[in-house]
């Protein structure tokens, strides 16, 4: 069964009340062995998403839109998506829950967990810029999860240009040697390969993060490279 199907069936069984929404979704997601990291992933970006479209105030279908280019989300269960966009929004529990109830899906898996904070920065500039209010969002939801201010300052640095310093970008100081940039540009190039991604659990319809997340790393490259005549 698909991470599709199971969001169809996971949607279908928690009916219409908006309450309580999350700890049926982990009930329910933790109920179906096959496929539960990619389904809990899944549920997680679209809980979390919506939760974010309501802080800021302005709840418009720019998240579910950009959602739906994100996953290749298969005719048809695009209603599955906008459900569980307004049943999250409705659920009177805070995002601090939310976040909280759903990293544990993922215990002890930061890479997971930065996937997920991610995805969420790709939705949250859907309308061409990640907002004071979505960034303050995130970073509490990142605190949540466990991630420190060097994590969520990556994240943040690849998605905005105000902070994107290339070396916080591949993840090491700009004091390092040549060589010790070479090697860690490379070693990100690797773990953002499409196949360690699924190995952790991100669905395979998600393909645009590791698309994005590789032109990032490619960027601060060959600024870096430029700047130092390499």
């Amino acid at each position: 069964m698909s991470v599709w199907n199971n969001l169809g069936a996971i949607v279908s069984a928690i009916g219409s009340s908006g309450a309580q929404v999350v700890d049926r979704l982990v009930q329910l997601v933790l109920a179906r062995p096959e496929g539960t990291r990619s389904v809990g992933f899944t549920v997680a970006m679209i809980a979390l998403s919506a939760k974010m479209a309501k802080a800021d105030g302005i709840v418009t279908n720019d998240e579910i839109i950009a959602f739906r280019d994100l996953f290749d989300v298969p005719p048809g269960e695009e209603r599955n998506v906008a459900r569980l966009f307004n049943l999250a929004q409705q659920d009177v529990a805070g995002f601090d829950v939310y976040a909280k109830k759903l990293a544990d899906l993922f215990p002890y898996d930061r890479k997971t967990l930065l996937d997920i904070l991610d995805g969420l920065f790709h939705i949250a500039k859907a309308d061409g810029v990640v907002h004071e209010s979505e960034v303050a969002y995130l970073a509490k939801v990142a605190e949540v999860f466990g991630l420190d201010h060097r994590e969520f300052n990556r994240v943040l640095a690849s998605h905005t240009r105000e902070h994107g310093d290339p070396y916080i970008v591949l993840g090491i100081g700009a004091d390092a040697s040549d060589s010790e940039l070479k090697a860690q540009y490379r070693k990100e190039v690797q773990e953002t390969h499409p196949d360690r991604m699924i190995a952790r659990g991100v669905p395979e319809e998600f393909v645009r993060i590791a698309n994005d997340r590789l032109a990032a790393l490619n960027a601060a490259w060959a600024q870096i490279a430029a700047e130092r005549g390499l």
